[in-house]
């Protein structure tokens, strides 16, 4: 009987984390030799990340972060579950079934009995994620969770069942992701802004994949080190692709090949000492930020550690659209408001002769006329103009029925775009704003500085709960559903992570 590679990859790592726990007497001279001691190499910032992803412990964890990191599980499961019913998911998994040879070892989302092999899994569940554009967003802009979240579960998936990591080792090895992600985006000034080049989560979530997956397998500092350099070579997708099918490959492929660099790394493939440092005349991470200006990462012995999370929350969205259209819709919704008054209903658009958007300049979600669900995701006028008509914003107002109706295109028609100099393209610093003239000459404003769901003003944890509840009860069964919110829940003391792994199924 053939035995996959994968199911060797599994043997190493359990040896590999025997190796750390039990010293290198009884193995291999090679892997003796390694074990030796050397002279500490010269000071990088790459080492100092190595050293950081490979040292971080339990106790560093702080009730806040704890807290905070369950939420983004718990989100990010959620729009993971719901993402599973759409085509591109569909596509993805089909593809896998019918081009990779069957592998029955790490689960898909919302899927009973459908099992891949882990890099796989961790793929087309990353893509799940993805889908609608639901999951959560940083800033400096990028979507953390669903680079890291579903390969550590592919790889938990792949362990054996006496090794299967515990709550809190699931909860660490997401925070070392996350918190590299968080890191990498602050090398560079120019991060903060709405991207123009390469969609972040395909640049630094490969990076913050890597990280997760190698503490995970409890790999030592020089193979964590080599692990993100060889996610580097893995790294970066064109902002061309947004509004597209494609744009939700870029967090499976983040997820996918954060895992492979740390497989690798733990098979002793080896890559550039000085990836993350700013090298003269040599393109590291840096080819991807104009301006970076990388610093070591240092983890104190006996000190606790500041998590970026820590400072600055997460936003989570209370509806499936790129994070800039939540400011207009907030700004809309409460134009519509005054419009119709305390009765509820639509705005009809032969009340409204004009409206001004006033948002900030970015090109690839400025789309007056979107065509498919993807593009509407990702245009201010689309976003603007469902909200004036209906109130609000829902998973069903992306429905092509929805995207269609007569009314909207009438008001699509009616929009004028404005830039303003004081409203940059910047998660932090931006606002959206709706005027609209209606037929009899009245003028009506709505202004969002932040809106609901934003890192400064966090949904509750029972709206939180109230969208996992609705996106994953599309999928699962009520008890599941209910099975999931107390498993996130007390996570950190679950002594293996097996609960959590089977309610996703």
């Amino acid at each position: 009987m053939m035995i996959s590679k994968l199911q060797k990859t599994t043997r190493s790592v359990g040896a590999m984390r025997h190796m750390h726990r039990s010293g290198a007497e009884g193995l291999p001279a090679s892997a003796q030799h390694a074990a030796v001691e050397r002279p500490a190499p010269e000071e990088t910032v790459t080492a100092s990340f190595g050293r950081f992803i490979s040292g971080l412990k339990a106790r560093h964890l702080t009730p806040t972060v704890l807290r905070r990191s369950k939420r983004m599980m718990l989100d990010s499961l959620g729009v993971g579950l719901l993402g599973s019913t759409t085509d591109v998911f569909q596509l993805a998994l089909r593809h896998c079934q019918e081009m990779y040879a069957p592998d029955d070892i790490s689960s898909v989302y919302g899927r009973s009995g459908t099992k891949l092999s882990p890099t796989l899994a961790a793929f087309v569940n990353g893509v799940a994620v993805h889908s609608m554009d639901f999951d959560d967003t940083w800033h400096p802009a990028t979507h953390p969770s669903g680079a890291v979240l579903p390969a550590l579960l592919a790889v938990s998936d792949m362990m054996p069942q006496n090794r299967k990591p515990s709550g809190l080792d699931l909860l660490l090895a997401f925070n070392v992701g996350i918190e590299i992600q968080g890191r990498l985006m602050r090398f560079s000034n120019g991060a903060s802004n709405i991207p123009k080049k390469f969609h972040p989560p395909s640049v630094v979530g490969p990076m913050g994949g890597a990280a997760a997956c190698a503490h995970l397998l409890s790999l030592d500092p020089s193979q964590c080190s080599h692990a993100l350099a060889i996610a580097a070579s893995l790294a970066g997708a064109p902002m061309a692709n947004a509004a597209t099918q494609s744009k939700p490959l870029h967090i499976g492929n983040a997820s996918r090949l954060g895992m492979e660099a740390a497989l690798l790394a733990s098979r002793g493939l080896e890559a550039s000492p000085l990836i993350l440092d700013s090298v003269p005349g040599v393109a590291g991470f840096n080819a991807f930020y104009e301006d970076y200006m990388p610093l070591p990462l240092y983890l104190a012995p006996d000190e606790g550690h500041s998590f970026l999370i820590e400072d600055q929350d997460i936003a989570f969205k209370r509806f499936p659209a790129h994070l800039g259209m939540h400011w207009v819709v907030d700004a809309a919704a409460s134009v519509h408001k005054l419009i119709v008054g305390v009765d509820s209903g639509t705005v009809s658009a032969s009340q409204v002769k004009d409206i001004l958007l006033r948002v900030p300049r970015s090109k690839y979600i400025n789309r007056p006329f979107p065509e498919c669900e993807h593009q509407a995701r990702h245009s201010f006028q689309f976003n603007a103009c469902s909200a004036l008509l209906d109130g609000e914003v829902t998973v069903q107002s992306f429905t092509a029925g929805a995207i269609t109706r007569p009314e909207l295109a009438a008001l699509l028609s009616l929009v004028r775009v404005e830039h303003p100099e004081d409203n940059p393209a910047n998660f932090d610093l931006m606002y959206g704003e709706v005027q609209v003239t209606l037929d009899g000459g009245d003028v009506l404003r709505g202004r969002c500085d932040t809106f609901y769901g934003h890192w400064r003003n966090p949904l509750t944890n029972e709206s939180l709960r109230k969208k996992f509840r609705s996106n994953a009860g599309a999928v699962l069964p009520r008890e599941k559903v209910e099975g999931l919110v107390e498993t996130v829940e007390a996570l950190d003391e679950l002594p293996d992570c097996t609960p959590l792994l089977l309610k996703l199924q």
